[in-house]
């Protein structure tokens, strides 16, 4: 820790030089020999790390619940992390080893004795960030967990995020102007050499449109694909092993592709890899690119090994179609309380608002997607339930768009679990599901957009 300890740079303010002197004394208690641990000190279960774009979670699992204080520092930016009632251990000395220089945000961690009965923890940066520090009491096979979530001071754009991954698209353009917040009037550039076809089949023959039914649309379909659980949350586990968030996001990235070379379609994931995104920010994030629909994909589990097929769900506001449903909703909404979110983080009620604000039309629009993808699953796989069920899920409660939850099979069955991790099944599965996209559009045009 030599640059914690080290003289204030010229052109520090009398603050910095301040923070600076109280580091000097800081770290030379880091030449005192480490005392044994005391009766009362913690010990740390795990450590992991959790690298994103959208942000880096550390987590330090312990056997008991502790106190952190924590300050950032600039010139080179980092995070100074003060662990109350811990002492150096191997398992802390884990995490140095655990950053990846692929991390976004942490170019390296160091560790220190700071004084009897405090660990700091120095995370060095590679941008500024807005740090976010909090614990979580135990829950399923989780202990104590202190979470430190690194978020970068200004955060990506999501539309600007789609059209990263768009060279050489002709739509790039068209999602451009969505990115820009064009308002619905204005018009939409043309695209040289690129005539997009109509949502509905034409006739023929097509007649003249009376002047109350809209247009085909310039703008191409956007589909929110959401990975259900991913990082601190694995979701169900089959007998061999298999994770759902693997699962689920390997069948989300075959789905973008097929969606994606769609003509009139581009899709977008709530989440691109292995970290968690709370329930409530996955609406959020749909709504926020102005998506014409979200799919929520997961694969099922029970008590008992022999329950099989896929399900699709939909929103009820008035109880769930079954008792299965009703504990389905229930182990899904958890989500956020395994993954680990930070209440303290966010105003609970907006939070509550955004999800009591579900519509009627939101909820026969949901069903009528969930019965066409249905349709095409059966194709492929057996049904657990013939007809779209119903249950309070919070990840199916955006206003706005049609939403439903996708349970692909059962990952508690055996030879489902086996299908689940088959390249063939899945890209079954993503066939499926586009085709059942496709079906809906064309059905209803005029269910594309309600903006």
């Amino acid at each position: 820790m030599a640059d914690e300890t080290c003289s204030a740079p010229t052109g520090s303010t009398p603050a910095d030089v301040a923070r600076r002197r109280v580091l000097v004394t800081a770290g030379s208690l880091l030449i005192i020999p480490v005392i044994p641990s005391l009766a009362h000190a913690a010990s740390i279960v795990a450590v992991r790390t959790w690298p994103a774009d959208e942000y880096t979670r550390v987590t330090l699992e312990l056997d008991k619940e502790l106190k952190a204080e924590h300050f950032m520092l600039e010139g080179p930016d980092r995070l100074v992390l003060d662990i109350d009632g811990l002492s150096m251990s191997p398992a802390i000395n884990e995490l140095v080893s655990k950053i990846k220089p692929n991390d976004p945000y942490i170019r390296s961690v160091r560790v220190g004795q700071n004084r009897p009965g405090v660990l700091r923890l120095v995370l060095d940066l590679k941008q500024p960030v807005a740090p976010q520090v909090f614990t979580l009491k135990p829950i399923g096979e989780y202990k104590y967990r202190l979470v430190l979530d690194l978020y970068p001071k200004i955060a990506q754009d999501p539309l600007l995020a789609i059209l990263n991954n768009a060279e050489e698209d002709p739509l790039a353009e068209v999602l451009e102007n969505l990115a820009q917040n064009a308002p619905p009037s204005a018009p939409v550039p043309s695209v040289p050499g690129q005539q997009l076809p109509p949502i509905a089949k034409q006739p023929q023959a097509p007649a003249p449109l009376p002047p109350q039914i809209a247009q085909p649309r310039t703008q191409p379909l956007l589909i929110a694909l959401d990975p259900g659980h991913g990082g601190e949350d694995p979701g169900a586990v089959g007998r061999n092993g298999t994770r759902e968030k693997d699962v689920v996001l390997s069948i989300a990235r075959r789905l973008k592709k097929l969606i994606d070379a769609q003509p009139n379609m581009r899709a977008y994931l709530t989440r691109d890899n292995d970290y968690f995104v709370p329930l409530h920010v996955r609406v959020q994030k749909a709504r926020r690119v102005k998506a014409d629909l979200f799919i929520s994909i997961h694969a099922d589990a029970w008590i008992k090994p022999s329950a099989r097929g896929a399900s699709v769900f939909a929103l009820s506001q008035n109880g769930a179609t079954s008792a299965a449903a009703r504990i389905m909703a229930k182990r899904e909404n958890d989500a956020d309380l395994i993954g680990g979110i930070n209440l303290g983080s966010h105003d609970k009620q907006v939070a509550k608002v955004l999800l009591d604000l579900s519509t009627t039309a939101q909820i026969n629009d949901s069903i009528q997607v969930g019965q066409r993808v249905l349709r095409e699953i059966a194709k492929i796989n057996s049904l657990h339930k013939k007809g779209v069920e119903r249950a309070g899920f919070a990840v199916l409660k955006a206003p706005d768009i049609p939403s439903i939850l996708v349970e692909t099979a059962f990952i508690s069955n055996p030879e489902e679990e086996r299908r689940l991790r088959s390249p063939k099944y899945q890209g079954q599965m993503a066939e499926a599901l586009l085709a059942g996209i496709s079906g809906y559009f064309e059905s209803s045009p005029a269910l594309a957009r309600r903006a």
